[in-house]
């Protein structure tokens, strides 16, 4: 798991664990920690994004990014919560196509996560990239195993988990809900910064990585 003190060493130098990777269109996606300066970005991103993809997102109805759900955001690092955006080039200016925010609980070694893409993005493997990119952030913290929730009728986050292999189950807290979880297996293959970064500076308690898409 990552140490405090490591903690501080990435947030000393966000752009060391940026991606970039290849869509099914050969266009290139860029993954990284969002940064202070993406606030506005970031709301503009949601203001965007249909009523039902925000509703999904944030599990309830809502017309933008809650300020608490922003402030969480942009402080990654803290409580061991992190958030990342993937941007994409459009009409030459960087532009926020999904995002992903996600928690490490180093006493359960899980990772929960959620994440949306744009309405106009989607269909372009973008869901695809960026969770492969999320399953290799988590296991550089240190996690053994990936799970998220989301409504039943969210067709695509749950067709994009189907896809990735991940096992589905109930809530009996609420019937409106499902599980889906993935454990996290070590790979020969490095598949994003975080992870070499993590080796590097020997953070890593276990071997657990998911092999790269």
């Amino acid at each position: 798991m990552l140490a405090e003190t490591d903690h501080r060493f990435v947030l000393s130098n966000l752009g060391r664990y940026t991606d970039v990777v290849r869509l099914k269109n050969g266009k290139p996606l860029t993954v990284r920690f969002i940064e202070p300066k993406d606030g506005d970005a970031l709301l503009s991103y949601f203001r965007s994004l249909s009523r039902q993809s925000r509703y999904n997102r944030l599990m309830g109805a809502a017309s933008e990014l809650p300020p608490s759900e922003l402030d969480k955001a942009l402080h990654i690092g803290e409580g061991s919560r992190f958030a990342v955006i993937a941007e994409m080039k459009v009409d030459g200016i960087e532009t926020i196509v999904g995002e992903s925010r996600y928690s490490y609980d180093a006493e359960t070694q899980n990772t929960e996560f959620g994440l949306s893409i744009g309405d106009a993005w989607q269909g372009q493997g973008i869901g695809s990239a960026m969770l492969s990119n999320l399953e290799c952030r988590a296991a550089a913290l240190g996690a053994s195993r990936l799970f998220g929730e989301t409504f039943r009728n969210n067709e695509q986050m749950i067709g994009l988990a189907r896809k990735a292999g991940y096992v589905f189950a109930g809530m009996p807290s609420d019937w409106r809900q499902v599980r889906f979880e993935k454990p996290l297996h070590r790979a020969t293959e490095i598949p994003c910064e975080s992870w070499k970064q993590a080796a590097m500076a020997g953070w890593l308690p276990n071997e657990a990585l998911l092999a790269a898409h």
